[in-house]
């Protein structure tokens, strides 16, 4: 989805996400306390503090190891959301510039910048002819074509090329993606920040986003959940 152009600040409110309060027991981590996490062994969490922010925190789990079967942080970063905050992935509509709260899986990356050394995950080059497909009204809706098909309009579809910032590198986000929904949603992805809060996707910066595609192992199953602090649209419920 075209990255947004808002300007924004970040909220250092998440960065204390489920401290407890008056100096009790710690909770348990974050992807202890969620109704599902993929069932791999690696997650992300992207947390806002309520469906009309447009930044929070992205934190990237380890599961097991050294720790048994906890949950154990690897990293987190300052994130971005759409510039009309966040709505429930199963009745977003598309060209709201909302990010769809849930579950995801990470199908694969992809980048205008060769893939950071250690990626495991496939990686595909933009090119010149690298298209995302957002017109409702073709076979390659919310899908990678390249060259672009004269069934998928130029004007509802994105150009990847001509966002280096934003795709220098990215995770292409699972939303809407297995069986797409017409009017649904098209292009969500885990991507660099751009000048400001994005059309729908999650953005962090570049350096974290290098940092989460050396981190991620795809026989680990990571996904992505989105969500807020609390709410109907909490990531404990996701």
């Amino acid at each position: 989805m075209r990255p947004g152009v808002v300007a924004v600040l970040v909220s250092a409110s998440l960065l204390v996400l489920g401290a407890a309060p008056g100096g009790g027991p710690a909770p348990r981590p974050l992807p202890e306390r969620m109704a599902d996490t993929g069932g791999g062994g690696q997650l992300i969490t992207a947390v806002a503090p309520d469906t009309g922010s447009t930044t929070g925190t992205v934190t990237w789990w380890d599961r097991g190891g050294g720790s048994g079967d906890r949950w154990v942080r690897a990293g987190s970063a300052p994130a971005r959301f759409g510039s009309g905050g966040l709505t429930a992935g199963t009745t977003r509509v598309q060209g709201t510039n909302t990010t769809p709260t849930g579950l995801y899986d990470l199908p694969y990356a992809f980048g205008i910048e060769a893939a950071p050394r250690g990626t495991a995950y496939r990686y595909r080059p933009v090119r010149q002819d690298s298209w995302w497909c957002q017109d409702n009204a073709s076979p390659s809706y919310n899908r990678w074509t390249e060259p672009r098909p004269a069934d998928c309009r130029a004007t509802e579809a994105e150009h990847l090329i001509t966002y280096p910032a934003q795709y220098a590198h990215a995770l292409v986000v699972g939303f809407n993606y297995d069986r797409p929904v017409r009017g649904r949603g098209a292009g969500i992805f885990l991507h660099v920040n751009g000048r400001g809060a994005t059309a729908g996707c999650v953005s962090v910066p570049q350096e974290a986003m290098r940092r989460i595609l050396r981190w991620a192992k795809p026989k680990q199953r990571p996904h992505l959940a989105i969500g807020t602090s609390d709410g109907a649209t909490a990531i404990t419920r996701y």
